[in-house]
């Protein structure tokens, strides 16, 4: 599978490229999408009444009049709509040329029941607010009982951030060329695209050499040789040792659920790190898990000292304030840990986030994850807001540079991003971890893997995908506690024969 992400610029470089390189020209290209296109409209929905394709003045246009062409060619009933002539001497003037059809004002569209309409108007480079006679032809197609096919984005979307601009086609699926854009995979982009078909038009991958894409869909190609395999020899302490954060005797829940997931995940020993106040109802749960007492920072100390732990897990249920902020610098002194800060972690540093970043910065290389969902992002980054950054690729990525961390920027899209500006976004993620402790979960499953040797930034992008696969695999009804052994088992698979038995 290809997991690279190209932005609409680095799609305009590859075309250049590849043009520069031959055999195709840029008609040639606009050819082969539009061949592409005519395929799948012909095998999907050649039992259409009819079609109708909306062309704008661009390449988009140009990509909508081959496929006018190609379906009348084919004998099916075609309508061409134009919202403005193709300037001279260009690719999509020579396919307007080209068509038999003769294209009429785009004012004069009206859908029929049963057919399909082509969004051919405008493609992922748009960055205006669609209006006039264009916007009503889309609001027309949007309310018409009808199938809707969008070429490479649908008029209106953003490529770049998934945002809309205004009036935007309301795509039943969307064709997309050679890669998949950021728009296509972010949200609201992601619903208004509906199904999306990435169709080979002649491209060679060898493009993606020169323009180094940084973006990546969170597919397990990205990371799947880096996961952690217990080999022949190995024992508990050689798979990682984990300790994670008990909050007070009322709020326990969360951290077992981290400490049971960091263990699900491969890690060898786990620990839970809990106040005096709790020891007896952690006691109470645990069995696999040991357990420590840590009321105070000299209480951790000694753990380190003594225990070795590999990575940690504060914040799930710990409380917000003072005693957060303390355990959370003395961790970021520990220069050996791996550590994932999760919700009442992140929370306590929302008036002193400089504080926070100034320790993290301190390590010469990336040990921190920081998982903050929308308000958890806010309370951190109150100046990274979607008004000045409308990409949350471009969000995580600002984030993650000013906190020298990987941020898991959590949602039904969650994006994962590093420092260095590599991202990545998370597509199987599911409305059935909204539920009570997924996160903690999370958290866990990402200290697991970086206490077993796995990179921050890849063990982050695995550990999402791990939790988003394994409430797939329990679909309707999960509950948190649910999740740890059902990522046991995803993570299984995705090991194969890795694993000695």
């Amino acid at each position: 599978m290809t997991h690279e992400i190209l932005t609409p610029e680095e799609m305009g470089e590859a075309d250049r490229r590849t043009i520069a390189a031959g055999p195709y020209d840029g008609y040639g290209l606009m050819l082969n999408a539009g061949a592409a296109i005519a395929r799948h409209l012909l095998a999907k929905y050649g039992d259409a009444t009819g079609f109708h394709v909306l062309c704008g003045p661009g390449n988009n246009g140009g990509d909508g009049y081959v496929v006018a062409r190609l379906l009348a060619e084919s004998g099916a009933t075609v309508d061409v709509w134009s919202s403005g002539a193709p300037k001279p001497q260009t690719d999509a003037a020579r396919a307007l040329q080209d068509c038999p059809l003769q294209p009429r004002p785009i004012g004069g569209f009206r859908p029929n029941y049963g057919s399909l309409v082509v969004d051919a108007l405008f493609g992922a480079g748009l960055n205006k607010e669609i209006t006039g006679e264009a916007a009503g032809a889309i609001g027309r197609a949007n309310e018409a009982s009808v199938k809707r096919v969008a070429v490479d984005v649908p008029s209106g979307l953003d490529g770049s951030t998934g945002q809309p601009l205004g009036t935007v086609f309301k795509a039943t699926s969307t064709i997309t060329f050679f890669r998949k854009k950021p728009g296509h995979l972010l949200y609201p982009g992601r619903h208004l695209c509906g199904a999306l078909i990435v169709s080979d038009i002649g491209i060679s991958k060898d493009v993606l050499r020169d323009i180094q894409p940084r973006c990546f869909e969170n597919t397990p190609d990205l990371w799947r040789a880096l996961l952690p395999a217990p080999e022949a020899d190995t024992h508990k302490y050689k798979r990682g040792h984990v300790a994670v954060f008990s909050g007070g005797a009322t709020a326990t829940g969360a951290a077992r659920l981290s400490a049971l997931a960091a263990a699900r995940s491969g890690a060898g020993a786990v620990t839970l790190l809990s106040p005096a106040e709790a020891l007896g109802v952690n006691a109470t749960h645990l069995t696999s898990i040991m357990l420590s007492r840590c009321d105070h920072p000299e209480d951790l100390r000694s753990f380190i000292e003594t225990r070795k732990a590999s990575s940690f897990v504060l914040g799930p249920g710990f409380g917000i304030g003072e005693k957060a902020r303390d355990f959370a610098l003395a961790l970021l002194r520990n220069q050996d840990a791996k550590l994932v800060f999760d919700a009442d972690a992140i929370t306590s540093f929302r008036d002193h986030p400089d504080i926070l970043f100034n320790a993290s910065r301190s390590a010469p290389e990336i040990r921190l994850v920081l998982t903050p969902h929308d308000g958890e992002f806010r309370r951190l980054f109150p100046d990274i807001d979607e008004k000045d950054v409308p990409s949350k690729v471009e969000r995580a990525r600002a984030a993650a540079s000013r906190s020298h961390a990987i941020i898991i920027y959590k949602g039904a899209d969650t994006v994962i991003a590093s420092p260095d500006g590599c991202a990545a976004i998370n597509t199987n993620g599911t409305p059935l971890l909204a539920t009570a402790g997924s996160g903690d979960v999370l958290a866990g499953l990402a200290a697991g893997l970086m206490a077993q040797g796995m990179p921050a930034f890849e063990a982050a992008c695995a550990a999402v995908f791990i939790h988003g696969a394994a409430a797939r695999r329990l679909r309707f009804g999960l509950i948190a506690e649910d999740l740890p052994a059902a990522a046991a088992f995803v993570l299984s698979d995705l090991l194969g024969n890795l694993v000695q038995e």
